[in-house]
């Protein structure tokens, strides 16, 4: 039988997290952690990028995201800063139609959104545009979030949601190296809900399956970037395992895909990290196949339906296709443990960037 743990670098166990993602020299912490940064001092961060630290701000993008999964629709909203600008985006995806509707604002001014400095004790991020406004209150300390917003415009009409969500599974803490003292940081959150989501009028309450994760993410990525990522949750009660269950892929630009990355599946009170992964787009891109070189994870991903958000402006060239649909086939955890796929729905990305 094979030896799954064996594929897991030790580096990728999570160990006590330090009270700053960065020392006193300015230099990054990078690895994976057992719970929330109390502190990340990214801006004091010592020359991350080629431009002089003064300038850190020109470089630094952060953001935070929910998903949330409800029985007929999935929702993504989120409020991005990307340093110059930023935007909030909230999308909601019927699951039965394999349509999305798509409500976004740029913000060009501070006034009108700000990004929490951590996940503990009621910090805020926000965004209030024309379309788009939307509200994080964050309480990782105690495995609790609250998250409000609305969406309207003319085209798509009006969009609510009033969640409450509690940690059903461990978080995912990761500091990964895009150069000698570039992280990126990202926390990821499996969360139950209750609350609800109303579509023009019609309130659709949360149930026992209804789940989340939350998305927390800041640092410095490459002049030239691109990345690959999938998540999905639900509930799952399939060869002796019942309870929460999601996981987390990605590949990106990391120094080390071993040593870095934030591959895992979560389970009910617990959790188990997953090996690189490498992302296979067919020629027209309908299906993505997800695969490591171990066995652990074979998937493949069914392209509903896409959301375009394209930028090519001078020196700016943003191409971000945020796609949603159908996964299927297994991962397996460390004890070997396989856990079957059967069309549970998915978010994805497919990132470039010249920024």
């Amino acid at each position: 039988m094979e030896d799954y743990k064996s594929f897991i670098s030790p580096k990728r166990q999570s160990v006590p997290t330090p009270k700053d993602i960065v020392d006193e020299n300015g230099t990054a912490v990078f690895g994976t952690f057992d719970k929330e940064f109390q502190k990340m001092s990214f801006l004091d961060i010592k020359k991350p990028t080629t431009l002089p630290t003064s300038l850190n701000k020109m470089r630094y993008t952060e953001w935070e995201a929910l998903e949330l999964n409800f029985d007929e629709y999935i929702v993504l909203t989120a409020v991005c800063d990307m340093g110059i600008f930023g935007t909030g985006l909230t999308i909601l995806y019927n699951k039965n139609e394999k349509k999305l509707k798509a409500w976004q604002d740029f913000y060009l001014a501070k006034s009108q959104y700000k990004i929490a400095k951590n996940l503990l004790d009621g910090s805020c991020t926000a965004g209030k545009g024309k379309h788009v406004t939307m509200h994080f209150s964050n309480d990782f300390g105690n495995g609790k979030a609250v998250i409000k917003g609305c969406a309207d415009d003319n085209k798509n009409g009006t969009f609510n949601y009033d969640v409450s969500l509690e940690r059903v599974s461990l978080p995912s803490v990761v500091s990964i190296p895009f150069g000698k003292n570039r992280p990126l940081y990202s926390q990821k959150d499996l969360f139950k809900v209750n609350g609800y989501i109303e579509i023009d009028g019609k309130r659709i309450e949360a149930n026992e399956n209804t789940t989340a994760i939350i998305d927390d993410h800041k640092g410095y990525y490459p002049y030239k970037m691109h990345y690959d990522w999938i998540t999905t949750m639900g509930n799952m009660d399939n060869d002796g395992y019942k309870g929460f269950f999601g996981f987390n892929l990605t590949r990106n630009q990391t120094l080390n895909h071993d040593d870095y990355n934030e591959n895992l599946i979560w389970l009910q009170n617990n959790s188990s990290l997953l090996p690189p992964v490498k992302f296979i787009h067919n020629e027209d891109n309908t299906q993505w196949t997800v695969k490591d070189e171990h066995d652990m994870v074979n998937l493949t991903f069914d392209i509903g339906d896409i959301f375009k958000m394209e930028v090519h402006a001078l020196v700016i060239d943003i191409r971000y296709h945020i796609l949603f649909g159908s996964i299927n086939g297994y991962v397996r955890d460390t004890d070997g443990k396989k856990y079957e796929i059967d069309d549970m729905i998915g978010i994805a990305e497919d990132k470039s960037m010249r920024f």
